[in-house]
This record gives structure tokens, C-alpha cells and sequence, in this order.
């Protein structure tokens, strides 16, 4: 038995765990979780805690820095659109896109032709439109090849969710038009970056994820702890018994209610985190 037991951390990975943001802005290697973090966790882990990941990546961009998370419980991927389990090879959950998401996008193509975004899959592969340079570092920092289609038609199904990559102003733009049409409430739309807007099924988001994988792990919600730092880690916070954001977090984040506001992401707040929960325990 140990001061853990019964008790998850559903974590974003993501400048959370690890500060990725200056990769994605202007390349480099890809950052190693800390010592202090790996030990943290580990030690968490060895108290008979379930340290969980929710990452809004898709099953093979994780899949190449998994290794080097120290995590017991199965993973949220895709915003929320999937939850798998590592150790059985399998998911255990999925919520895909409808097959009416093409017509839609087909009509934002019609509105916007040089729109680019990403297209992941439940079978690993990840297809792009209109590609850029944030395509280009985005696939850098997942070192998931991506394969470019040149039309909508070319995009096989079941799709798990959509990526849009642009800057600022553009990818407003685009998250502007999507709100207004009178489907939008068919799908979760939220920013996970500066440069990135995920589009999932409607409650294929970390908020409805986390609910499923505490019942998966018999956990009660009141030992249910989350962090994140971005709009899409949102509806996980505002579920846990106790969130925390790192100091790196958007304004939004650190004012949902409850949120503790740590260290940035760099100076360990993962560890921090998990100091805190010692504390209560």
C-alpha cells in the first residue's frame, strides 16, 4: 500500500511536462523531460499513484517520446478523441469525426483554398493539406512523417481529428469561420498552441477523456488531479478535484476556478505539482 493509492494525474505533455513552444517556433531538439520531474513522477508512481498523460498528439507523433515519460496509466490522445493503452497495444476508447466533416471541409476550402491543416488517424498516419512552414516544424517536433494530399477527396477515413497550423491572424480567421456556421456544435474547436486549432467530435475533448479514463482506473473524482496549459486543457481542469497550471499557462487557463498556478514549465512544475500532492496525502 501506498500514500498514493486510488489516486491520478492526468497531465498534458506539451509545455506542461516539457517546454516544446520554442521548438515549434524555431527548431531544434526535441527537450528531455528534467530530472526532477522523471524522479517526481516515478516516486508518485512508487507511492501506487497512476501518473496518465492527455496530449492533444496523435498515437505515433506520442509514440516517439513515450519512452521517456515516466507514466502507469493509459493515455489520452487526440485532444480526447482516443484513450490507449500502451501496454495492451490497444485503444480503449475512440470518438472519430463523421463522415460529414468532409462537406465541411469542403466549404471552408471554398472560403479559404490555401487553409493548411493535418489529418490524423487511428492507423498512424497522419495526411496534410496545404502544407507550410509550421507543418514543417510541427512535423519536427513529432518526427511523425506527415503525407501531403491534394485534395479533400484523397483523405481516407475513419479521420480522428483535424490540426490546423497557421499563424496568429490566419488561423483566427479560420477558428472564426468555424464558430459561425451552423455545424459548429457538431465539433470541439479550441487552440492548443499559438499556431495550432484542434478540431475533435463534439465531447472528444480532455474534459469528457479524463472523466472516462478515472472510470477505466477506478479513481474518484476526488482523487483526480490534472495540469495543463493550453485552451484545449481546459474541460480536464475544470473537472479535477484540484488543477494546476504551470506559470507559461495562457491567461484563460489560470483563471479557471481552483487552478493552482506552479513554476513554468522549465523550472519543473511537474515536480511541483506532485510536491503539493505530497503534502495533502
Amino acid at each position: 500500500m501506498g500514500k498514493f493509492d486510488g489516486v491520478l494525474i492526468a497531465s498534458d505533455y506539451d509545455n506542461t511536462m516539457v517546454y516544446t513552444e520554442g521548438m515549434l517556433r524555431s527548431g531544434g531538439e526535441m527537450p528531455a523531460i528534467s530530472r526532477e520531474n522523471r524522479e517526481a513522477v516515478e516516486y508518485f508512481m512508487a507511492e501506487g499513484g497512476t501518473f496518465s498523460v492527455a496530449t492533444g498528439r496523435a498515437l505515433p507523433s506520442f509514440d516517439k517520446v513515450r519512452h521517456g515519460v515516466p507514466m502507469n496509466g493509459p493515455t489520452i490522445l487526440f485532444n480526447g478523441g482516443a484513450i490507449y493503452d500502451f501496454a495492451q497495444r490497444r485503444y480503449l476508447h475512440t470518438a472519430w469525426l463523421g463522415e460529414e466533416i468532409r462537406g465541411h471541409l469542403r466549404a471552408l476550402m471554398d472560403y479559404m483554398p490555401d487553409a493548411t491543416f493535418e489529418i490524423y488517424h487511428d492507423n498512424n498516419d497522419i495526411h496534410a493539406i496545404n502544407p507550410n512552414e509550421l507543418t514543417a516544424a510541427h512535423e519536427h517536433l513529432t518526427h511523425s512523417p506527415t503525407v501531403v494530399l491534394s485534395s479533400i477527396e484523397e483523405i481516407p477515413s475513419p479521420i480522428g481529428k483535424l490540426l490546423f497550423e497557421e499563424h496568429a491572424p490566419r488561423l483566427k480567421k479560420i477558428m472564426d469561420w468555424l464558430l459561425a456556421q451552423p455545424w459548429s456544435d457538431q465539433y470541439e474547436i479550441v487552440p492548443s498552441s499559438t499556431f495550432l486549432l484542434e478540431l475533435t467530435a463534439r465531447g472528444a475533448d480532455k474534459g469528457g477523456a479524463v472523466r472516462r479514463l478515472a472510470e477505466l482506473t477506478g479513481t474518484s473524482p476526488r482523487h483526480l488531479y490534472c495540469m495543463g496549459d493550453h485552451a484545449n486543457d481546459i474541460p480536464m481542469l475544470e473537472y479535477a478535484h484540484i488543477a494546476f497550471a504551470p506559470e507559461n499557462a495562457i491567461d484563460a487557463v489560470k483563471n479557471v476556478p481552483n487552478v493552482r498556478v506552479l513554476s513554468n514549465c522549465w523550472e519543473n512544475a511537474t515536480a511541483e505539482m506532485i510536491r503539493v500532492l505530497d503534502g495533502l496525502y
